[in-house]
């Protein structure tokens, strides 16, 4: 097959083969595709689009052009959870244990940070020893010894995503569904999952800021997913607030160490949390519906078992083996920490979710640049909630930072961002639908 007849194809209009497809994705894998043509390819798609059986044959594509995991003689489902990314959402690292310890086995193959959003690996690299990027034997290990382990995409897996992506970044093209949808399951899919649930975004605080971007982006990853042989449902959930009380690497682990705790005291993570792993449990066979799935969760977080799963994966992975029971000992805290006060009273009746999100990247909590490193220690916590009534200088949060000036920065960024009103405003719903396949 020749590169740049099947580019034309796309350009055209036209439908492109499945076999097509397959020699398209080898190429890019493999470095027979070259980078210009990549990009024309990907400007065809973004322009003209894909059916359906062309993005199932492109994610089945990426994810053979690497290693693609087997689970033999599991005595349970291998199922997963992917999230489009938001403000304070550290619900990987609670729903993987709490999967597990209701006998599922979860292989989560996550990311870092992008633009506003923390990314999941980000947040375990604050956590000393842990290695988010281990051998295939030490992961699979893992994943067999306690039933899950959280780590970063290997360059055996879906070798083609990543060069695809990057390409992607520099040309205008990532924001086509098609290819979004293919680069989040190709990852997923080479994983060796038997189950998927997808929390896709909406809100202030996602990349997919309005509902219906959102929920296309939804009925596209569910389509071609139970298209590959994978049985996903996604769940359209609200990020026009933080989810957790704190955004930031550390401190949503520490969050996520309260969870776990039974420490929680918000409503709108714990709906997302539970209703997540819920929809898990129920594709992966588990539990025969929703309601059974949330009494086996709400039993393995009130006995501990999910907070020892979590504690296993950490020490297993290279971390302390005593987490849970001591995070303070471990965890990295920074130097200068400030109440930003509410400059009037009121309703808090809009959050600015994103620039809650920025002021977390300004503070060094995330990457400006590819190449940035990242300070684990600075974010903010204990964030306010929409429809909670204020007095003048209560605090809106607290700001984590290195020094002063850094503090002062991010105090006037969040108080941009969190506007308060006389008049009380109903709150947004947490999980607006759920995309079945």
């Amino acid at each position: 097959m020749i590169p740049q007849e099947i580019i034309r194809k796309k350009r055209d209009g036209e439908c492109l083969s499945k076999a097509e497809i397959a020699f398209f994705s080898e190429g890019i894998g493999n470095g027979t595709i070259s980078e210009g043509q990549i990009a024309a390819f990907a400007m065809a798609v973004y322009f003209k689009g894909m059916t359906l059986d062309e993005r199932v044959a492109l994610t089945e594509g990426m994810r053979d052009s690497g290693e693609v995991l087997e689970w033999p003689a599991m005595d349970g489902p291998v199922i997963d959870k992917h999230s489009t990314g938001g403000v304070g959402d550290n619900v990987s690292l609670m729903l993987g244990p709490l999967i597990a310890a209701c006998g599922g086995y979860v292989p989560m193959i996550s990311g870092r940070g992008l633009g506003h959003t923390g990314g999941t690996l980000d947040k375990l690299d604050s956590i000393p020893g842990y290695q988010t990027i281990p051998n295939s034997d030490l992961f699979r290990e893992v994943v067999k010894g306690c039933g899950v382990a959280i780590i970063g995409q290997t360059g055996d897996l879906a070798p083609a995503d990543k060069r695809f992506y990057a390409t992607r970044d520099v040309t205008a093209t990532v924001e086509s569904i098609d290819l979004i949808t293919a680069s989040i399951l190709s990852k997923k899919l080479a994983a060796g999952l038997d189950a998927l649930v997808m929390d896709v975004k909406t809100g202030s605080g996602a990349f997919m800021s309005e509902y219906e971007g959102a929920k296309a982006l939804a009925e596209s990853i569910v389509g071609v997913a139970n298209g590959a042989g994978v049985k996903t449902s996604a769940l359209i959930t609200d990020m026009n607030e933080p989810l957790a009380a704190s955004a930031g690497n550390a401190l949503e682990v520490l969050d996520a160490v309260r969870f776990l705790r039974g420490e929680n005291t918000r409503s709108r993570l714990d709906s997302v949390v539970m209703s997540l792993s819920a929809e898990l449990l129920v594709l992966g066979g588990l539990a025969k519906e929703r309601d059974e799935a949330r009494a086996q969760l709400k039993k393995a977080l009130d006995s501990g078992k999910a907070a020892e799963v979590f504690e296993k994966m950490v020490s297993g992975l290279g971390g302390p083996g005593d987490l849970v029971a001591r995070p303070m000992e471990y965890l990295p805290v920074a130097e200068v920490r400030a109440e930003v006060p509410a400059l009037s009273g009121g309703w808090v009746d809009r959050i600015d979710t994103r620039e809650l999100g920025m002021a977390v990247v300004e503070l060094g909590g995330g990457r400006k640049r590819a190449e940035d490193g990242i300070d684990y220690a600075v974010g903010l916590s204990g964030f306010v909630e929409l429809g909670q009534n204020l007095e003048e200088g209560e605090a809106l949060c607290q700001v984590h930072a290195r020094s002063e000036d850094d503090a002062g920065r991010a105090i006037a960024r969040v108080q941009n961002a969190i506007s308060l009103s006389e008049d009380q405003s109903s709150g947004q719903p947490v999980v607006y639908e759920v995309i079945s396949g």
